[in-house]
């Protein structure tokens, strides 16, 4: 239970770092490398968004010290559908239907993948 709840942290936290990102992202539009290099390192989302992934980094290192990678990397694929979730919310972003298929196909393929790994 208490590698499903890390997993799930990771995650999570993945995810926010991503949005971050897209924040910070966002500031860039418009304007040169340089000068989006400066601006970058002006702004503390840049710095939020890498002490996330931090974290997870070093939480993935602790998971796989007790899970097997085979198990553990599909929930990285959950991130494809919690970040343009939480983006839609966030960023105002239109995410079509034909994509949130594409996500059901990929839960019902770590759903698989789980209860496989669990039965052996």
């Amino acid at each position: 239970m208490i590698n499903t709840l890390a997993l799930l942290a990771f995650t999570i936290l993945l995810a926010l770092g991503q949005l971050l990102f897209k924040k910070v992202g966002l500031e860039l539009r418009g304007i040169s490398l340089t000068d989006g290099i400066l601006r970058i390192l002006g702004r503390p989302a840049i710095y939020a968004a890498g002490l996330l992934y931090f974290i997870a980094t070093v939480l993935w290192i602790w998971i796989l010290s007790r899970v097997p990678l085979s198990r553990a990397y599909p929930y990285v694929a959950v991130g494809v559908g919690l970040v343009p979730f939480l983006s839609i919310f966030v960023f105002g972003e239109h995410v079509r239907p034909s994509f949130w298929v594409g996500v059901v196909l990929i839960m019902a393929g770590i759903i698989i993948t789980q209860l496989g790994n669990s039965a052996g």
